[in-house]
């Protein structure tokens, strides 16, 4: 199985892959792939890296697991292949995209749009096994994704971190706070939406920060 990253990526991330536990955690998925229905496809696991080149990183979302049922996962967090059934936390992501943008909830679910224009939808851990969340975490991927978010926060300035969830504003601790804009809110699963993700308005801010430092704002 050939695990795709773009090249720029690559460059800045060969120590890391280079490591021990990079390489066995690489043989782990190989075999789970061979072995058992996982999800995204082989093919994007590194989608994240492949739709948002270094470069272009201007936002950065995190997520925890891959969706884990069939024709969900596409290796962007919260993102689902197009024509497929919003999940619950997608459906409060454009509930609120929505309401703060004044805009009609969006009908396509596949976010790679928004990585295109520089957001790294980073999931925590890049596969799952189907229809077992988290079947793949304590692998070696949040070493592995720690380190990418520490690599964006060492080589770049003024990034938006959108941390949603308990779960992602512990990735704080891997961001230099001083030189990057950092956005906290409750995650958007039906547990945490009604507890401030909705009136969060990240989206708004998001853009009022990229325009305030003359960088293009997103078109979410």
């Amino acid at each position: 199985m050939e695990l795709k990253m773009g090249d720029p990526w690559k460059i800045i991330l060969e120590n890391e892959m280079a490591k021990p536990y990079f390489k066995v955690l690489i043989n782990f998925v190989k075999i789970e792939y061979e072995l058992q229905h996982c999800f995204p496809p082989k093919e994007a696991i590194f989608s994240a890296f492949d739709c948002c080149s270094f470069k272009d990183v201007k936002v950065v979302i995190i997520g925890q697991d891959p969706y884990h049922d069939e024709n969900q996962a596409n290796g962007l967090c919260f993102s689902v292949k197009s024509g497929t059934k919003h999940p619950a936390s997608l459906r409060n992501i454009f509930k609120e995209l929505a309401t703060d943008l004044k805009q009609e909830i969006p009908q396509n679910g596949d976010l790679e749009k928004w990585a295109r224009q520089g957001v790294l939808l980073l999931n925590a851990t890049l596969t799952v096994r189907a229809h077992a969340a988290g079947s793949h975490q304590k692998k070696g991927w949040e070493t592995f994704t720690n380190a990418v978010i520490q690599e964006i926060s060492t080589k770049k300035e003024n990034i938006v971190f959108l941390l949603w969830g308990k779960y992602a504003e512990s990735k704080t601790a891997y961001i230099n706070t001083s030189k990057h804009k950092l956005l906290i809110a409750p995650h958007p699963s039906p547990l945490g939406a009604w507890r401030g993700w909705f009136g969060s308005k990240h989206f708004s801010k998001t853009n009022a920060f990229l325009k305030s430092i003359g960088e293009k704002e997103i078109n979410w």
